[in-house]
């Protein structure tokens, strides 16, 4: 098997030059992006359709050219963290672009897993939390990526175990950001249903976005949406979604609200919380949860 995990440990003087090999497919799809954000602004407008929200899209806009800088800024460092773990593993592979393929599925896969404990665990609910404020569903949507998103690396560490080039890894990363841009619009609609039981569409993700109480929390995929099939996490969109969340928020625009306003609240509830049991509820459960659980709290306090 030399052939395949046989590949030398990489220097970490090489990192620049993994820094240039790995690319910024991302930066370089930047004015593709906002031409087709554009094209649908002008859609939306001229077919009086009304899916956008000035101030709300604005903030999506200042949260995704924000998240372009913390990731320039901080690649170096990832890259040295790339190189640390593909040297500590004995099965490393070489640069071979025929691992894209198995690294892509494997990376889904893990993007699934990280998308479906954002779900379900507070703290990584507010690193994801801020995709889902948006009351109006478009491109600009898929701007609204979180600042601390970068906290759930440690659900793609299987990925970087495997052995997997750091080029390879970051490749795939960049392409499954970038497949995700399409999906956030309301003018595609169902395709042909073997597309819409393989990959993410446009449909698929809508429901995802809903906050009506059959839609959400389901359609965790990425790129591929058969693993929600498998989990049984999978609903198809019938009626059409109310977007958001369910309990709305008052400032659309201000980019560092929109990244820490869960933060805010999860503070807020640990600090008056008595118990450590309690503490650990509000900062690690499931938001659904405690949602109902302050709102029976909020209730009996009324009674009293």
């Amino acid at each position: 098997m030399d052939w395949l995990f046989g590949a030398p440990k990489i220097p970490f003087e090489h990192v620049t030059h993994l820094e240039k090999q790995s690319g910024d497919l991302i930066v370089y799809a930047i004015p593709f992006m906002a031409f087709f954000t554009l094209l649908e602004i002008w859609y939306s407008w001229k077919s009086n359709k009304q899916n956008y929200n000035t101030n709300e899209s604005l903030g999506s806009l200042f949260v995704g050219l924000g998240n372009v800088a913390i990731n320039l800024f901080f690649k170096l460092a990832f890259i040295y963290g790339a190189i640390y773990v593909y040297n500590l593993v004995p099965w490393r592979m070489e640069l071979n672009w025929w691992t894209l393929i198995p690294c892509l599925l494997i990376y889904d896969y893990c993007s699934y897993a990280a998308h479906y404990v954002s779900h379900f665990n507070r703290f990584f609910w507010g690193t994801h939390v801020i995709h889902h404020s948006a009351d109006n569903y478009n491109l600009t949507v898929s701007f609204r990526l979180s600042w601390v998103q970068h906290f759930k690396l440690v659900f793609f560490l299987p990925v970087a175990l495997l052995g997997f080039h750091p080029i390879i890894f970051f490749v795939v990363n960049q392409i499954s950001v970038l497949f995700q841009f399409w999906q956030h619009t309301e003018y595609i609609g169902k395709m042909h249903p073997w597309i819409e039981k393989v990959v993410v569409t446009p449909s698929n993700h809508r429901v995802h976005h809903g906050s009506d109480e059959k839609y959400i929390d389901k359609n965790f995929g990425a790129i591929f949406i058969f693993w929600d099939f498998i989990h049984k996490t999978y609903q198809p969109e019938e009626e059409k979604p109310t977007y958001g969340l369910t309990t709305k928020i008052e400032h659309k625009l201000n980019p560092l609200h929109l990244n820490f306003h869960e933060y805010e609240d999860m503070y807020a509830d640990v600090k008056k919380a008595k118990t450590f049991k309690e503490k650990w509820f509000y900062a690690f459960g499931s938001p659904g949860k405690i949602a109902r659980a302050k709102k029976e709290k909020d209730n009996v306090e009324a009674v009293l």
